[in-house]
């Protein structure tokens, strides 16, 4: 039994629990170098971890009225379209191997290299700009160009590595829709659960899974969930402004070994 590998999946419910993203920043990681699967399955099978797991956290979230639901479909419709757009046409016209100058890359390798910009990305979110993105504010008119251009975004995001998008709706649900922090969190749990959710039936109606896998993907997505119903209550109790950071250094420092186990080593 991989313990380290459950261990990290507790930690993923967590994040998502208490920040309303974040799950699939360490999901991928986590089945690629724990559980030693290949980069292209782990960005599929870490839709299903984050997509049950955020499902979960959307029920609890919904229960205590913390999530928008006018906002969710709005931000979550293009979202999925855009999901399966990528996961069925984009995504499989990415070559096995990709030749640079000298340099030969595995279609493997430029995922998970991707995905390490990524979690850069999402680090700097969370460490260099913790209050002005994630201020409460009053509802008000949504903007629903942005909105749109945003879901799209994310769904592309969504598709190609697996990832839930979370660093990326919720700066677009305080900024743009103006929802307060723990609604944001809440309707971003609902986005992510149905985006992925979506992704990864995609890719189990064209692909083969064997039952071994099955009973890994259950076994870590039952402690991702015990992981998200500790965050959310910790997530009643204190601010997530100030987790972020912390979070964001290690997602941080995790990207780096990335970056310098699959291009340098």
């Amino acid at each position: 039994m991989n313990i380290v590998g459950y261990i990290t999946s507790l930690l993923i419910g967590l994040l998502l629990g208490i920040i309303g993203g974040g799950g699939s920043i360490l999901s991928v990681p986590m089945l690629v170098y724990m559980f030693l699967l290949d980069a292209t399955v782990a960005t599929s099978y870490s839709l299903l971890i984050v997509g049950t797991t955020s499902a979960i956290g959307a029920i609890t979230y919904y229960k205590q009225q913390l999530i928008d639901v006018k906002t969710a479909f709005m931000f979550g419709i293009p979202s999925m379209v855009a999901v399966l757009i990528t996961r069925k046409f984009i995504v499989p016209l990415v070559p096995a191997s990709l030749h640079f100058y000298y340099t030969t890359i595995s279609k493997g390798t430029l995922l998970l290299v991707l995905f390490a910009f990524l979690m850069l990305a999402s680090a700097y979110q969370l460490i260099m700009k913790p209050a002005a993105n994630y201020q409460a504010q009053s509802t008000v008119r949504i903007a629903f160009v942005t909105l749109l251009s945003q879901g799209l975004a994310v769904g592309f995001v969504t598709g190609f590595v697996g990832a839930g998008g979370g660093f990326l709706i919720i700066p677009a649900l305080t900024l743009v829709a103006k929802l307060p922090i723990k609604t944001a969190i809440g309707t971003s749990l609902l986005i992510i659960s149905a985006n992925t959710l979506v992704g990864f039936i995609g890719f189990s109606l064209t692909a083969s899974i064997p039952p071994t896998h099955w009973m890994m993907l259950l076994t870590i997505s039952a402690f991702a969930i015990i992981g998200m119903l500790v965050g959310s209550t910790i997530a009643k109790k204190i601010s997530p402004t100030k987790l972020k950071p912390a979070f964001g250094w290690f997602i941080f420092f995790v990207a780096v070994y990335m970056l310098v186990k699959e291009t340098i080593l």
